[in-house]
């Protein structure tokens, strides 16, 4: 007698293989039959016309602090997703040195700034019952949860937790710190954890504005960090690299690539070092355009001499939402807005229409945002400066939201068709209504105008779908929901088959983490698994609510076609409704 049985669904199972009509049974949590299958179960669900594929994998997440007080994972749980990565990038909140408050402040500080997660949130929220990375992962699964998660190990607290006050970028780690931080990987390896991660981006800044402490790490820290993984058949390491992008004189390439070339360098001896797969940032930036061509050769060649390099693509342009509640906008620096900044959103929209406000913003100077003691990107004010040009990539984000309008929908089309500045036209485009309006702004990944980069990187056959940075600059982007613009835009419009982007979100990501047990649909395998209604398959526009701790807020993002999903055979979601089932436990790999 099975649990369920699923009948004549569409079985997508992960593998890359066409999809077949099948049933499948679910028994203890597992799949216990796939076929023609005659046994009873205590229920039986008619799945004729729909998908079912397996759990998918988000390999790119930041709910390290979310972790401890949102027991659903949201909205991760409701695009499909059944196992998150937490701890990418070279941040998250273990190990730590002590457990007293100023070693807590600093980790609040490094994920407040370098992930926009609102400090006071995370002061709220997470608990910090925990000092060694494997009594963190321990005090995570003691509590509840829908999804599966599993740990990378992130070198900037791995850093501060060895070296303390001297843990800055400009610090060369000592052979004995060195030492310890290999020791105290090993050892959270050894407890289960799934890997190792690293930052190194100039864009990266703590909310003092300070560079990440494990930015500037030598190549002697990187590789005596890996050797950790020696002996030690499982496990990854994943790594964000801008390659300097910032640095030197605009337009010098010949510059840039020795830049990019020197930091390759690094990357190639910490992925020899460890010996594991290792998985690094891959998207055509702005500035920088060329860097994604370098890096697409640079990789493979490294493949090639039997380095196991990996690039993590996104679904999508990567970039930022823009409102007058979002986490920064266009007008947040002007004077005009700082007056009323602390109105209610229907005051502050109604306070931008009144004409002699309106009227200021000629003659008025923005502020700058970056700089010391300030967590906002030196990107942020590059682009600023750049407006009238860049918002030829601003576009009104309406519902359901389109990601790959042409540059005629712009903002800067627009302000042209009314023979006004770009800026006047986001000004009274967001002052509209109840200043709920939204604008999409992908910074990454639309230097054409386009997303055919994207397309091209997606086909790659060493390419990982990641960065959704979920739990992550939660005022500025909701890209836990890539899994679903990868299935409505890129299957929707034939670009790939819905075997190939399944595979891309189940089979390969489990084959990359080293997870046997999920990610395609056979017997014995764990019943993670997604009823889809290709027909309803859909995108909400993202929308701002306040629900995390002390009040603060985020962007979330529904959809719709999900009919099931299943962890570990209990159905977390139908509908878009989370359940109160919590089968989600921590993954070990050991």
């Amino acid at each position: 007698m099975h649990d369920r049985i699923i009948r004549a669904a569409t079985v997508i199972d992960g593998s890359g293989a066409a999809p077949r009509t099948l049933d499948v049974a679910i028994t203890d949590g597992r799949i216990s039959a796939v076929g023609r299958i005659t046994e009873a179960a205590r229920e039986t669900l008619d799945a004729s016309g729909a998908w079912l594929t397996p759990g998918f994998i988000d390999i790119h997440s930041h709910y390290d602090g979310q972790a401890s007080w949102d027991e659903t994972f949201s909205p991760s749980v409701l695009h499909g997703t059944s196992t998150v990565i937490l701890g990418n990038c070279g941040v998250g909140f273990a190990p730590l040195a002590d457990n007293t408050p100023a070693e807590q402040q600093r980790l609040v500080q490094l994920m407040e700034g370098v992930e926009d997660i609102p400090g006071a949130a995370l002061a709220e929220g997470v608990r910090f019952n925990w000092t060694d990375f494997p009594s963190y992962m321990a005090a995570l699964d003691a509590l509840p949860h829908t999804l599966d998660f599993a740990c990378l190990v992130p070198h900037d607290p791995l850093r501060m937790s060895v070296m303390r006050e001297r843990a800055l970028a400009d610090q060369a780690a000592t052979a004995d710190d060195i030492a310890a931080m290999r020791r105290a990987l090993r050892r959270a390896l050894e407890a289960g954890a799934i890997g190792f991660s690293t930052g190194r981006s100039d864009n990266h800044r703590t909310a003092l504005g300070q560079p990440t402490p494990a930015s500037e790490a030598t190549q002697a820290e990187l590789e005596g960090i890996a050797q950790a993984f020696d002996g030690w058949p499982r496990g990854v390491v994943q790594l964000v690299n801008d390659f300097d992008v910032l640095r030197g004189a605009p337009g010098d390439e010949a510059a840039a690539r020795a830049r990019f070339d020197a930091e390759f360098a690094l990357v190639r001896r910490l992925a020899a070092a460890s010996g594991r797969p290792t998985s690094l940032t891959w998207m055509q930036r702005d500035p920088g355009g060329a860097q994604w061509l370098w890096l697409r050769d640079a990789a493979a060649q490294a493949a090639a001499e039997g380095l196991p390099l990996y690039l993590q693509t996104a679904a999508r342009g990567i970039g930022v939402i823009l409102g007058l509640d979002t986490a920064f906008h266009p007008l947040m620096g002007f004077p005009l807005y700082k007056e009323i900044a602390h109105l209610p959103l229907a005051e502050r929209a109604a306070a931008l229409r009144d004409p002699a406000r309106r009227a200021r913003l000629d003659s008025e100077t923005s502020t700058r945002q970056a700089g010391d003691g300030s967590a906002v990107p030196p990107l942020v004010d590059i682009l600023l400066a750049r407006f009238e040009l860049i918002s030829a990539r601003i576009f009104p984000l309406n519902d359901p939201p389109d990601y790959a309008l042409p540059v005629q929908a712009s903002m800067a089309a627009q302000a042209r068709s009314r023979g006004v500045s770009a800026l006047r036209a986001v000004y009274d485009y967001l002052a509209e209504g109840n200043g709920e309006r939204l604008l999409y702004f992908p910074i990454f990944n639309y230097n054409d105008g386009n997303l055919d980069v994207v397309g091209q990187m997606l086909r790659h056959p060493r390419a990982l779908l990641g960065l959704s940075d979920a739990g992550a600059h939660v005022g500025t982007i909701c890209d836990a929901s890539f899994p679903t613009f990868l299935l409505t835009h890129w299957v929707g419009n034939g670009v790939l088959t819905p075997e190939h982007a399944v595979e891309m979100l189940t089979g390969r990501q489990s084959a990359y983490l080293g997870l046997a047990d999920r990610g395609r649909i056979a017997p014995g395998l764990r019943a993670d698994l997604n009823l889809i209604d290709p027909s309803r398959l859909s995108l909400a526009k993202p929308a701002i609510v306040r629900d995390l701790p002390a009040g603060g807020k985020r962007l979330l993002q529904a959809a719709g076609g999900y009919v099931q999903s299943w962890v570990a055979g209990q159905c977390v979601q139908a509908d878009g409704r989370v359940t109160d089932a919590r089968p989600g436990r921590l993954v070990r790999m050991r």
